[in-house]
C-alpha cells in the first residue's frame, strides 16, 4: 500500500526518470519531462501560495485536457489544496449550483468547449468581477470565492493568467511550498468529483491521495505497466476515467501520458501512430468512432498492446475489433464508481475474450467486493443477483456537507454500495446485470433523472415529470421525458428541449420527450420507473420513430 503524497511521487519518479517524457501532447509537439514539469507545478505552486491560497481551499478547474490541467492539480496536490473537478458540459445552473455547494475559494477556467463561452458564463454569474483587482472578489452569489485564474497568457477583468501565477512563483521563495508539502499527510483530500444520486443534485465525491494513487497503481498492474507505457487519454481528465485510470497509472509507474485534449477520433489515431502508444484508453463509442473513421486504414496502430475500455458495457463485436484490428490484444474492461476512487473489479490482459466480454473482471488487490441481497445485507451465493458492494483503501471519505448521503452510501462496516445489481461466478468473475437506482449512462456520461427532473419541474405548464432511460445501439441509452402537462397547457417537444438549451449539459438533454396523463405505479403508489424504459420503444413506434 503507498503512503505517499501525490507531490511526493512525482518528485520521485522526477528524480528517477528526470530527462523521459512524463506529458505529451502530440498536435501541439509539447512535452514534459518528468523533471521540467515538477519544476512547473513547483513553481505554480508557490504562485497559488502568493495568492492566498493553501491547504483545505478548494480549487475549481474547468477545462478540457489543456496542457496546464495537470499543473494546476499537482500543484494544489503539492500545497494542500482541494481540486474541485468540473464537467466541460456544464452550463450557468450546474456551474452556479456547484462553486456554492463546494464552498470554492477559487476556479481556474479556459476560453470555453464547443458552444459554451465559460468566460461569458463566469462574468453572468459573477458581475463583480469586472469591477474588482484580482484576488479580492466579493461575489454576492458566491461568498467564498475569491479568485478568478485564467488557464492561459488572455488577460480578462478581475481574473489572474496562469504566466502572472508563474512569475509570482518565480520570484517567491521556495521555503513556505516545501513546509506546507511537510505537512501533508496521504489520508487527506486531494480532489473532489461531482457525481449524483436519485436524491437530486450532484454530490462532491471527497477523494484522497490513498484513495486515487493505491487505484491507479493497480489498475496500471493489472494492464502489466512497466515505465516504457506510452498511454494514450483521449478521456477527460474531470472525471475519474482521464485522471485515476489514466494520469495515476501513469505516474506511479513512471510511464508516459499521451494526452488529447478533447476527443476527435482523427486525433487519437494519428497520436497512437505518433508517440507509438501502447495503451489506448475510451469508452466504447470512442473505440466505435476510431475503427469507423474512413481514414482507420491509413494509421498504424501495431504498438497497441493494452488499454481500458469503460464506462459503458462493451459490444462483443467491439472488442473482437479493438483485439483484431488496433492490434489491443490485451485489452482490458473496468468496472467502478466514483465514490470508490474508482476502480474496483478489472480484467486482466490474459483473460480470454469471452471474459472480457462478459465480466467486469475480477477484485483488485486490497479491496473487498461481494454481492449481497439488496434487502438484507447478506451475501449471496455465487451465481445468485444481488448489489455490488465494496469495502477497502478505495473507498471514498464521503460526500462534502452532506453527511446523511454518505451514511446512505456508506454503512457502518465500511461497504460503499455501489446502486448495481450483478453476480459472481465461482472463479470471482463479476458481471453487471442491472441498476437499482434510476441512473441513466449514456456514452459513459452518468445522467441522474432526479437531477433533470427538478429542472423540468421549473418549467412552465409542467405539472409532472418522470425522467428514464431509453435504449440506444449507439450510446447505450438515451434520456427520455414522460411530463405530464397542467391543465390547459400545451407545449411540444422543441419547447422542452429549447428551454434546456444553455441551461444544462447537452448529454442531459432529453432526446426523447413524451407526453402521458399518468404514470405506472407499484400498489403501494411508486412510480415504475423501469416500465418506462419498457414502454418507450412502443410510443416511439407509434410516431413512425426508429431508435437509432
Amino acid at each position: 500500500m503507498m503512503t505517499e503524497t501525490l507531490g511526493a511521487v512525482l518528485e520521485s519518479q522526477a528524480a528517477r526518470f528526470p530527462a523521459k517524457d512524463f506529458i505529451v501532447f502530440p498536435d501541439r509537439n509539447l512535452r514534459f519531462t518528468y523533471a521540467s514539469f515538477d519544476a512547473r507545478v513547483n513553481t505554480l505552486a508557490r504562485g497559488l501560495l502568493a495568492i492566498g491560497l493553501g491547504k483545505g481551499d478548494h480549487v475549481g478547474i474547468w477545462a478540457t485536457n489543456v496542457p496546464d490541467w495537470l499543473t494546476f492539480f499537482f500543484a494544489c496536490a503539492k500545497i494542500g489544496a482541494i481540486t474541485v473537478t468540473v464537467n466541460t458540459s456544464y452550463r450557468t445552473h450546474e456551474l452556479d449550483y456547484l462553486v456554492r455547494q463546494s464552498d470554492m475559494k477559487a476556479l481556474c477556467l479556459i476560453n470555453g468547449f464547443r458552444d459554451s463561452d465559460y468566460v461569458a458564463m463566469v462574468n453572468e454569474l459573477i458581475p463583480e468581477l469586472k469591477l474588482c483587482e484580482r484576488g479580492t472578489l466579493a461575489s454576492a452569489r458566491f461568498p467564498r470565492l475569491r479568485s478568478v485564474i485564467f488557464m492561459g497568457p488572455e488577460k480578462h477583468r478581475g481574473m489572474y493568467t496562469t504566466p502572472e501565477l508563474l512569475l509570482l512563483g518565480a520570484h517567491a521563495p521556495d521555503g513556505p511550498r516545501a513546509k506546507a508539502a511537510a505537512g501533508l499527510a496521504s489520508d487527506e483530500v486531494i480532489n473532489m468529483q461531482y457525481t449524483s444520486g436519485t436524491t437530486g443534485f450532484p454530490k462532491g465525491v471527497m477523494l484522497t491521495h490513498c484513495n486515487i494513487l493505491n487505484n491507479g497503481f493497480a489498475i496500471g498492474e493489472r494492464q502489466k505497466f512497466s515505465a516504457d507505457e506510452r498511454v494514450c487519454l483521449p478521456v477527460p481528465l474531470f472525471h475519474c476515467f482521464g485522471l485515476v485510470l489514466g494520469v495515476m497509472a501513469i505516474v506511479t509507474h513512471g510511464a508516459i501520458a499521451v494526452i488529447v485534449e478533447s476527443f476527435d477520433p482523427l486525433l487519437v489515431l494519428a497520436s497512437v501512430q505518433k508517440e507509438k502508444c501502447t495503451a489506448l484508453y475510451g469508452v466504447p463509442t470512442m473505440f466505435i468512432a476510431e475503427l469507423n473513421h474512413p481514414m482507420f486504414p491509413m494509421f498504424d496502430l501495431g504498438s497497441l498492446r493494452t488499454g481500458i475500455m469503460a464506462g459503458s458495457p462493451c459490444p462483443a463485436e467491439i472488442m473482437k475489433r479493438v483485439i483484431s484490428e488496433m492490434h489491443a490484444s490485451e485489452i482490458t474492461i473496468a468496472y467502478g464508481l466514483t465514490e470508490g476512487s474508482p476502480v474496483m473489479t478489472q480484467t486482466s490482459t490474459d483473460d480470454p475474450i469471452e471474459l472480457r466480454v462478459s465480466t467486469v473482471g475480477q477484485r483488485l488487490p486490497g479491496i473487498e467486493v461481494r454481492i449481497v441481497d439488496p434487502e438484507t445485507n447478506t451475501e449471496v451465493p455465487p451465481g445468485t443477483q444481488g448489489e455490488v458492494v465494496c469495502r477497502g483503501y478505495n473507498v471514498m471519505k464521503g460526500y462534502y456537507g452532506m453527511p446523511e448521503e454518505t451514511a446512505a452510501a456508506v454503512d457502518p462496516e465500511g461497504w460503499l454500495h455501489s446502486g448495481d445489481l450483478g453476480t459472481m461466478d465461482a472463479d470471482g468473475y463479476f458481471k453487471i446485470t442491472g441498476r437499482i437506482k434510476d441512473m441513466i449512462i449514456r456514452g459513459g456520461e452518468n445522467v441522474y433523472p432526479r437531477e433533470i427532473e427538478e429542472f423540468l419541474l421549473t418549467m412552465s405548464g409542467v405539472k409532472d415529470v418522470q425522467v428514464a432511460g431509453v435504449a440506444s445501439p449507439r450510446y447505450g441509452e438515451e434520456v427520455g421525458a414522460f411530463i405530464v402537462c397542467k391543465d390547459g397547457a400545451r407545449l411540444t417537444e422543441e419547447d422542452v428541449r429549447d428551454f434546456c438549451r444553455g441551461k444544462i449539459s447537452r448529454f442531459k438533454i432529453p432526446k426523447y420527450v413524451f407526453f402521458v396523463e399518468n404514470y405506472p405505479m407499484t400498489a403501494s403508489g411508486k412510480i415504475q420507473k423501469y416500465k418506462l424504459r419498457e414502454n418507450a420503444p412502443a410510443l416511439l413506434k407509434e410516431r413512425g420513430v426508429e431508435v437509432v
